[in-house]
């Protein structure tokens, strides 16, 4: 039997099933409204995307990363060696919290207090508190920050080897900063064991949360489906123009809005091929214009160093025999393994010299050694196989801006990226001083004499040839933001309530709509600000 025909009409038709669009379309379908739900990928419910620990093979072997990722690349770095860098997309629904490391940072509470100063009305920290309480299940269960009983299950790594155990003390001593037991309370400052949305051995994703669990009627899922533009009708969206899998055509229908979820680069690339964003771009494509925006300006993403060590115990862990012995047992013992967690296990939030008032570095440990000297597609280098681990020295609040722009007025082209890394040098100087510190961590006798070696960039590599290194080593931690401005003057594409200035019954709702980024991984951002989308649409806002 064939596929039952999908519906062509709803009240609400959002485009995308990824972090922010699977939470606003279950919650409107959770109030009673009719929701459509617009995915390119193919279906989630596969082990690969499924078991958490399996983070690493999909991303390490380029075989299995095909079938989840769309395989974009940016414009060659002019600050990075013109190196072009993979921009990882989940091609699955889900979307990127189908791919990504399930690391849960819901960023500083200055974050959205900024956000709100800046004229975003309903984004405080108190107010986003509240989003995120409804969203989490927090194994800690419900506090006055943390919520209990959402869609979101959220632990702690159930599964922590002795070296990520020694970085808490280590950090702790060498720096000075607390061991936190939540970083998603009321501070973030210190060390702490990394959280994660994963539970009894499976991944946590946004689709899981909010499409497979919840299991509203009134929501339709439809896969393999490429949104080509937003119909706009007498200066009103009143529907998405569609290609399915076997090429046809066809318009869906919105009877009350369109919500477009396709994070940081599909929804400004969608708002452009519907003929809104810079005038003279969109008509260089030939492409009508019908709201002359800012689209695909404020373009930033988080940037890591990473620098490797040797390490000698024996209760380490991380050699390929070792992940592949692990590979078997979970087929044994399921969920109780490395597999049934993310590959990240504790994290840092310190300052370096250049901070103001939050920490401006995150530090990710990983347990194995990273690829030497950079992980640049198709160029794939090897990895020392020795028992090691490597501490991911992380810029979270970059000045650098760039931009996203059409190469074609082609919706399966892939548009043109330039994140502009490190175009202001107080970048470079975070990650270099970052690294400086991280070395003083695994320096710290906390470690008990395990660390033996610093395999890259290597102990003697200091002052201008630490920089010129990192220009070769640093890499995206996959955190693009910003392409569709939420504010409340010209350079915003959205207002605070998100809806596209200048064209009604549309509006944004995904990473992509941030000022500014979040310090710390955006998947738990992205999530809450789907939640916050439906309070808008809704009405619940206040």
């Amino acid at each position: 039997m064939g596929r039952k025909p999908y519906a062509s009409e709803a009240d609400y038709v959002v485009v995308g099933s990824g972090s922010s669009g699977a939470a606003i379309a279950g919650r409107l379908a959770q109030s009673g409204a009719s929701v459509i739900v617009l995915e390119a990928g193919k279906s989630d419910e596969q082990f690969l995307v499924k078991k958490p620990g399996m983070i690493g093979p999909m991303h390490a072997e380029p075989k299995l990363k095909a079938r989840v990722d769309w395989g974009l690349y940016s414009t060659p770095q002019k600050h990075l060696l013109d190196r072009r860098m993979p921009v990882p997309r989940g091609k699955v629904v889900g979307g990127s919290s189908s791919i990504n490391g399930m690391v849960y940072v819901r960023g500083n509470r200055a974050n959205y207090d900024a956000w709100a100063a800046e004229g975003c009305t309903g984004w405080s920290a108190d107010e986003v508190n509240a989003a995120y309480r409804r969203m989490e299940d927090f194994e800690d269960g419900a506090n006055d920050y943390r919520g209990a009983g959402g869609p979101i299950k959220v632990t702690r790594n159930g599964f922590p080897q002795e070296g990520s155990l020694q970085f808490l003390d280590a950090t702790s001593q060498a720096l000075g900063v607390p061991v936190v037991d939540d970083y998603n309370a009321a501070s973030q400052e210190g060390v702490s064991r990394m959280q994660q949305n994963a539970a009894h051995g499976l991944r946590y994703s946004a689709s899981r949360g909010y499409l497979h669990h919840l299991d509203v009627p009134t929501l339709e899922l439809q896969t393999e489906v490429l949104a080509r533009r937003v119909v706009v009708e007498g200066g009103r969206a009143t529907g998405v123009e569609v290609t399915d899998q076997d090429g046809s055509r066809r318009t869906v229908r919105a009877g009350k809005e369109v919500i477009l979820s396709a994070g940081f680069v599909g929804s400004a690339q969608l708002l452009m091929l519907s003929g809104i964003g810079h005038a003279q771009h969109l008509r260089d494509h030939g492409i009508d214009v019908l709201a002359d925006l800012p689209v695909g300006d404020n373009l930033h993403d988080h940037l890591f160093h990473a620098l490797t060590f040797h390490v000698t115990s024996t209760k380490m862990r991380g050699t390929p025999a070792y992940f592949a012995r692990g590979v078997l047992m979970e087929a044994l013992r399921p969920g109780r393994t490395f597999l049934a967690n993310s590959v990240f296990e504790s994290v840092a939030f310190v300052r370096t010299s250049q901070a103001t008032d939050v920490p401006d570095l995150q530090l990710h440990l990983l347990p194995w050694a990273y690829v030497s000297p950079n992980q640049d597609e198709p160029i794939r280098h090897d990895v020392d196989k020795r028992t090691a681990l490597t501490v991911l020295a992380t810029l979270i609040y970059p000045r650098s801006r760039g931009t996203l722009r059409l190469a074609s007025a082609d919706p399966t082209a892939a548009p043109l990226i330039d994140f502009s890394y490190l175009a202001d040098p107080a970048d470079l100087e975070v990650l270099a001083e970052g690294s400086e510190m991280t070395r003083d961590i695994l320096a710290s006798p906390a470690f008990g004499g395990a660390v033996k070696e610093e395999i890259h960039p290597g102990t003697a590599v200091r002052g201008q040839e630490l920089r010129d290194a990192i220009l070769n080593r640093a890499t995206s931690v996959y955190h693009g933001v910003g392409t569709c401005r939420m504010g409340v003057d010209e350079l915003a594409v959205v207002t605070p309530d998100l809806k596209v200035r200048g064209v009604e019954g549309l509006r944004v709702c995904d990473a992509s709509v941030m000022p500014s980024i979040t310090g710390g991984n955006t998947n738990a951002p992205a999530i809450m600000i789907g939640e916050r989308g439906a309070d808008f649409v809704l009405g619940h806002h206040t």
